[in-house]
């Protein structure tokens, strides 16, 4: 073992002689240095676009007001005159319930009416007695033919007539009141559909929750009535977007229903406060829905244009990096065949593409004669002063109807 191990060290000396020995003979002084390959890049130039900054954000639609109709007192369902779907106008009659208890109760309030105006009538009459007799009875004290208890006596019976006829009178109006209560509750067995917020128009019943002959207690609900030629759409919005949305600002509905139509509307409440769960705030939009298309319940999609630049300098999205906690871009220069990193400041984006407000300090310009080229693909692995390889121009392609050109031959005049 310790024969191989030696060697093993004498091959290894002998091989280092050698290499020094093969150095000096040829004069090398190490193996040679690689050359650094140039990454390959693809670079695109820098234009004037149009560019917005829109939230887009998801909700639903909901009913600008709904109530449901119920009766004020209880009874069995007698007629329903409405169905889902149906149009209402404001005092509409909906359903009707069994009227004959308080029939018979409002004809039990006017016969006790008639009672208490028959007393008002008799103590009128003992009134108007008690009141001869009083003045009689003084007239006859005045000349000293009767008693003085005489005429307090008579004096006390007219009093007492005259407090039964007020007591009379008393209940003749509590009795009319009565009357006009089982009159009232004779009426709520005529369900109506009435509203006073909007004035008029129709509205539609969205549901009906009873049948014909139920028995129903008070305001137990007999249908939904809803407004949908206005609707309001819920959305929520991150603290990010929050700040940038204002009433009356407009606002682009989209929805499955109608793929390629966009409904208006405009932002009518913000929440002043984010919810600590979700850290986002309720957003209630107004959309006018005059036609009805839009109903109650849908899924929407919201668009909101914050800021827009009709001519902004873009770049991709895509070639913005960072590099040393500066965001840049690389630019390549074709003719040196090397890429500068030039730090910028950022404005709107909208989709793939940024606006460009400065690049390295200066406002971003676009010279049509010289433009700038920011590399698009790469640019992870660049850094400032790098090589790169750009790809050469493409060919212009031939179009189908023209014929491809015939090479010469040799000779050929």
């Amino acid at each position: 073992m310790k024969k191989v191990v030696a060697i093993v060290v004498a091959l290894g000396i002998l091989g280092a002689l050698g290499w020094q020995i093969y150095r000096k003979a040829t004069g090398a002084e190490g193996p040679p240095e690689r050359k650094a390959l140039p990454t390959p890049v693809e670079a695109a130039p820098l234009r004037v676009a149009s560019i917005r900054d829109v939230g887009r954000f998801t909700g639903a639609l909901s009913a600008n007001s709904q109530f449901i109709v119920a009766p004020k007192i209880a009874g069995r369902l007698k007629r329903i005159l409405v169905d889902v779907g149906d149009s209402v106008e404001p005092g509409k009659l909906v359903a009707v319930l069994d009227d004959e208890e308080y029939a018979q109760q409002v004809d039990q309030a006017r016969a006790e009416l008639e009672v208490a105006k028959a007393s008002v009538a008799e103590c009128r009459s003992n009134l108007d007695l008690a009141s001869r007799q009083y003045e009689r009875d003084a007239a006859l004290r005045e000349k000293k033919i009767s008693s003085e208890s005489e005429l307090d006596e008579s004096q006390a019976r007219f009093k007492a007539a005259e407090a039964k006829h007020l007591v009379a009178q008393a209940q003749v109006r509590q009795r009319e009141a009565s009357l006009e209560v089982a009159k009232v509750r004779l009426s709520y067995t005529q369900v109506q559909a009435s509203w006073q917020e909007g004035g008029s128009g129709s509205r539609l019943i969205a549901e009906r929750f009873v049948d014909e002959g139920a028995t129903l207690r008070a305001n137990d609900p007999i249908v939904l009535v809803v407004d949908i030629d206005t609707l309001k759409a819920l959305i929520h919005v991150t603290e990010r977007d929050y700040t940038k949305i204002k009433p009356k600002q407009a606002v682009s509905i989209v929805t499955d229903a109608y793929p390629g139509q966009a409904f208006t509307g405009a932002v009518t409440r913000v929440a002043p406060i984010l919810r600590e769960a979700s850290r986002q705030a309720r957003i209630e939009i107004e959309v006018p829905n005059p036609d009805r298309l839009l109903k109650p319940g849908m899924f929407i999609w919201a668009s909101i244009e914050f800021a827009a630049r009709p001519e902004a300098v873009v770049v991709p999205v895509d070639g913005i990096v960072w590099r040393d906690g500066r965001r840049g871009v690389f630019v390549a220069d074709p003719a040196s065949k090397t890429a500068r990193f030039v730090p910028i400041e950022t404005g709107i984006i909208d989709g793939d593409l940024a606006e460009l407000k400065s690049a390295g300090g200066e406002t971003a310009v676009v010279d049509p004669a010289k433009p700038l080229l920011v590399v698009t693909l790469g640019q992870p692995l660049l850094e400032d002063g790098a090589a790169i390889s750009l790809p050469e121009a493409k060919q212009p392609e031939r179009k189908q109807d023209e014929p491809a050109a015939v090479p010469a031959r040799e000779g050929a005049r």
